[in-house]
């Protein structure tokens, strides 16, 4: 009798299909395996596994989601990665009928995403500056000073997603680059434009860092060919450590630390593009998206914003 294959085999095999087939990213990566970790652990406690599990069973993992509170945004991922793997294994015959095909998810309302002001933007912009030319702060502390307001100043000249900003290439720093390249999800590359500020900020990020370099560090960070290193295993500063230097910045800044992260200023970058006349497309283009559905929620943004000044300021509205 053939042995069904484990759950950690046919999640392996799947994983290796969305990197090769797809150009799924690391993270991209990482979220799949959480979730199907999860799903599998779920299967094995009510006796089944990905190879024998059927429609109520899969229903019964939604519902356990739901009683464990999960939100309906986060069901509607799971739901999402199941039926990403029973298409991979109804494609490779592994099954014979695909058991998420029929599932429904949880209603989600669209959420508009949080959005700095651009006097918010300014004034965050603004602190991370003194606070990069504070005379009294030690080397280090300047040093990090100038590499916060050099991401921060990049970031909204950019959108960048923060895994792109975090892994930009030394290169990226020529003082004459007009232009950068970024290698976004999927591995699609895209040409982003720089502007003076951010070119500045990197400029002068950079030399700091070269002169910060001793013989006793030449051949490490100094050394590193990314713009922002950092001794960890990818070599570079991590998502995590630039959020939490931006939230510390907001408090700096006077904003609450819980309305600021590297995400919500991409949304910022995007939605004062739109609010000061940008197309659409060029938007679309700069943030990499590849469905302009995806850029599209900018734009109820934008239309909230005005409705909200007619709202308050027209002389015959309700007060």
């Amino acid at each position: 009798m053939r042995t069904k294959p484990s759950d950690a085999k046919l999640t392996g095999l799947f994983l290796d299909m969305l990197a090769a087939e797809q150009g799924a990213g690391p993270n991209t990566l990482d979220a799949y395996r959480r979730d199907l970790t999860d799903f599998s652990e779920f299967l094995g406690r009510v006796g089944h596994t990905f190879a024998d599990a059927e429609t109520q069973t899969l229903r019964d993992y939604l519902a356990d989601l739901d009683a464990r509170g999960f939100k309906s945004t986060s069901v509607a991922r799971r739901l999402s990665a199941m039926r990403h793997l029973y298409r991979f294994l109804l494609n490779e015959r592994i099954r014979a009928e695909d058991p998420a095909a029929i599932l429904s998810g949880p209603k989600r309302g669209r959420g508009l995403p949080k959005v700095l002001s651009i006097a918010d933007v300014d004034r965050m912009l603004r602190r991370a500056k003194e606070l990069s030319e504070a005379e009294d702060a030690s080397p280090a502390k300047r040093l990090r000073a100038l590499r916060l307001y050099c991401l921060l100043e990049v970031l909204y000249a950019t959108g960048l997603r923060v895994s792109e900003l975090v892994a930009l290439p030394r290169s990226a720093a020529k003082r004459d680059a007009r232009m950068i390249v970024v290698r976004g999800k999927g591995n699609k590359e895209r040409l982003v434009p720089l502007n003076e500020a951010s070119r500045q900020a990197m400029a002068d990020y950079l030399a700091a860092t070269e002169a910060a370099k001793t013989e006793k560090k030449k051949d490490s960070l100094a050394a590193s060919k990314w713009l922002f290193p950092s001794f960890g295993e990818s070599g570079h500063l991590t998502r995590q450590h630039f959020a939490r230097d931006l939230k510390e910045l907001a408090v700096a800044s006077g904003l609450q630390a819980r309305l600021v992260s590297p995400h919500v200023l991409r949304h910022a970058f995007a939605s004062h593009l739109l609010h000061n006349g940008a197309d659409l497309r060029i938007v679309q283009t700069l943030l990499g998206h590849t469905d302009i559905s995806t850029t599209q929620i900018y734009t109820h943004v934008v239309e909230e914003r005005l409705k909200s000044l007619v709202r308050d300021l027209h002389p015959l509205a309700e007060k």
